[in-house]
């Protein structure tokens, strides 16, 4: 298993390696580009996103559609993950995460855009969409579109099931004292009550779910940054100079060099807001919505949501408790500057990584089944819901470092089909953003196919 574990690791840091990053954050900034700055309609993007009527045709309202993508994506990444990239690349990580989140609102704008335009109706009159149905009739790649659901279907089980599962019952066990297989249970049966129902059912709990831990978790950073407001300008600065500078000397601490800062800092952000990885678009293509752009306006906060404002927040905790010298990293780090609040800070921090891991265990169940049912059919989707709720108690009982690493090279993977699409289509982009955004007709009704 040690063996195993050590070519996992190996293949995912090749994979999440430079060449990743690359490709990635080069995609960002050439659709950034090419869609002449998308993110200046952030502001228009946020109301349409808070209006919940029923727009068009759709499963559920561009809010749960939305809220459902943030559900998936606001993670142990937007906690763990930023102290992780502080500890390995620095403070200045934190600018070259947020502007991952910056540059990702272009690209996480073009995937819904696309998946709505492509999206299908099924038998039952349920939406089917995501980079599978883009590759197979936008780029006439049925099996890239296959390559791109398998992956799906399997990471979903790791990245988005076992891992978050395990994580809630370690917190609880170390925190509570709760044996695993009572978290397990609980988790298990709830997550029965929700996904079982569908779409609909899961759209209607991350509708109630979402913004509350959002606000709970945003509004406890801002406290623990006011009681130690003093410190915020020389944080902001440490943060602009380390993220340019060959190295940051803090207190007698010798940071990382700006090569590391930008790769863990750009790679961490990739991770959290999952911008380019296909995944929040399988959602997107669920939504009721008068045409491919509006609906492409509301996902695209999502990674303004997760980036710019979520893991800004915790990227600022850490840093400006200055415990990022003392050798802390990950989980640890991050307790150790949320513990600056007495046992409120704590408090914080257990209820965001429960309602925060809950929730993505919630939104990658969609994903999953959709992937299972582009490969296998429609008859697929309970049985696979089934499993999904059997694995969410194993994970919580197992410890599984092989699997979490394996679900990295997945998510990695499902990443590079959806790119192609991207890049092969930003023509189709163009024209879609000028039709209905350029031209001012975001409530025009999308002609029939």
């Amino acid at each position: 298993m040690q063996t195993l574990e050590s070519i996992l690791q190996t293949v995912s840091d090749a994979i999440w390696g430079w060449p990743l990053v690359i490709l990635l954050f080069g995609t960002h900034i050439y659709l950034t580009i090419r869609l002449r700055f998308v993110q200046r309609y952030i502001g228009k993007a946020i109301a349409i996103s808070l209006e919940r009527k029923k727009e068009g045709k759709g499963d559920i309202s561009q809010f749960g559609a939305l809220t459902t993508a943030l559900a998936a994506t606001i993670g142990t990444g937007n906690i763990v993950g930023v102290a992780t990239a502080v500890a390995a690349g620095g403070p200045g990580a934190v600018l070259w995460m947020w502007l991952t989140g910056v540059f990702g609102i272009a690209t996480k704008f073009s995937e819904a855009m696309l998946s709505v335009k492509y999206r299908v109706t099924m038998p039952d009159g349920t939406m089917a969409g995501g980079p599978m149905y883009v590759l197979e009739r936008g780029m006439k790649a049925r099996w890239l579109g296959m390559l791109f659901a398998a992956f799906t279907a399997v990471t979903a089980f790791g990245i988005g099931n076992m891992v978050q599962a395990n994580s809630i019952s370690s917190m609880l066990n170390e925190t509570f004292s709760i044996p695993a297989w009572i978290s397990g249970a609980v988790m298990m049966v709830l997550t029965a009550i929700v996904i079982i129902g569908g779409i609909k059912s899961i759209a209607k709990v991350c509708e109630r779910l979402v913004p509350f831990m959002a606000i709970f978790y945003v509004g406890g950073c801002l406290v623990l940054l006011f009681i130690h407001a003093e410190r915020l300008p020389e944080t902001i600065q440490l943060i602009l100079t380390s993220a340019f500078s060959g190295q940051a000397v803090v207190g007698g601490f010798m940071g990382a060099t700006m090569k590391e800062a930008i790769r863990f800092g750009v790679a961490r952000g990739l991770f959290s807001n999952e911008s380019g990885l296909g995944s929040a678009p399988i959602v997107a293509a669920a939504a009721q919505t008068k045409n491919p752009a509006r609906q492409a306006l509301v996902s695209s906060t999502g990674t303004f949501w997760d980036t710019v404002v979520v893991c800004a927040m915790t990227g600022l905790v850490v840093v400006n408790s200055g415990l990022w010298m003392t050798g802390k990293g990950g989980a640890g780090l991050t307790q150790a500057a949320f513990s600056d609040l007495s046992w409120v800070g704590p408090l914080i921090l257990s209820i965001g990584l429960l309602t925060f891991v809950f929730s993505t265990i919630l939104g990658w169940a969609y994903y999953g089944e959709k992937a299972a049912e582009y490969l296998l059919g429609r008859k697929v989707v309970v049985v696979y819901r089934w499993l999904w709720v059997g694995f969410v108690f194993i994970g919580s009982v197992l410890s599984l470092p092989a699997v979490w690493t394996f679900a990295d090279i997945a998510n990695a993977m499902m990443a590079i089909p959806n790119l192609i699409a991207l890049l092969g289509l930003s023509g189709v982009l163009v024209a879609e953003t000028r039709k209905y955004l350029w031209e001012n007709r975001l409530d025009e009704e999308e002609s029939p196919h």
